[in-house]
């Protein structure tokens, strides 16, 4: 196997992942999850999680989630904040969007949303604890490998597109577009 791609076992079919974001036909590529991520700004600080359940259990990372069947991206980014934090965002505003292949060949279209207003106290639950972060103290060693590369212009009032590609929890490949106010 050459290491441009790998190989994936599907039943009989064996499915090929390109390793490097430029082998990927983006225009035709079809995500298997739809999600979002929000950050709340507040204060010189930024609301974060630490993961409880699901996928990225034990990371920290920003509120967020699937997107449910009749939902916009914008009213999932709402619930899934409420849900995870007891925190309702006010007007977040769409700051990127991030296009994950994993080679277990996971797909994931995720829109990045960020506001500085909300409403509510952050509240620990079953899926989630909220924390609150010095904007030059995130813990990215902690998050996954991609945000270090796009999450900093999110918060600094740019947006993001982001191509990653992802062995199990390793960045393999990446492709970052800052987008100037």
């Amino acid at each position: 196997m050459s290491e441009a791609t790998q190989s994936i076992h599907e039943g009989s079919a064996m499915t090929l992942v390109p390793r490097n974001v430029q082998q990927i036909d983006w225009d035709n590529w079809i995500p298997q999850v739809r999600a979002n991520l929000c950050f709340i700004q507040s204060g010189g600080k930024v609301l974060l999680i630490r993961k409880l359940r699901g996928f990225g259990m034990g990371k920290i990372n920003g509120p967020g989630g699937k997107i449910e069947p009749g939902e916009s991206m914008m009213e999932s980014a709402i619930r899934e904040t409420i849900e995870e934090v007891g925190v309702e965002p006010l007007n977040p505003v769409k700051r990127g969007e991030l296009f994950f292949q994993f080679l277990d060949s996971l797909s994931i279209h995720c829109s990045v949303f960020w506001t500085a207003h909300y409403t509510g106290t952050p509240i620990i639950t079953d899926e989630a604890i909220p924390m609150w972060f010095d904007l030059d103290k995130v813990p990215y060693d902690e998050m996954w490998k991609d945000d270090v590369h796009w999450l900093p212009q999110v918060l600094n009032g740019h947006s993001v597109t982001g191509k990653f590609i992802f062995d199990g929890e390793a960045l393999i490949d990446r492709d970052v577009e800052i987008h100037t106010p």
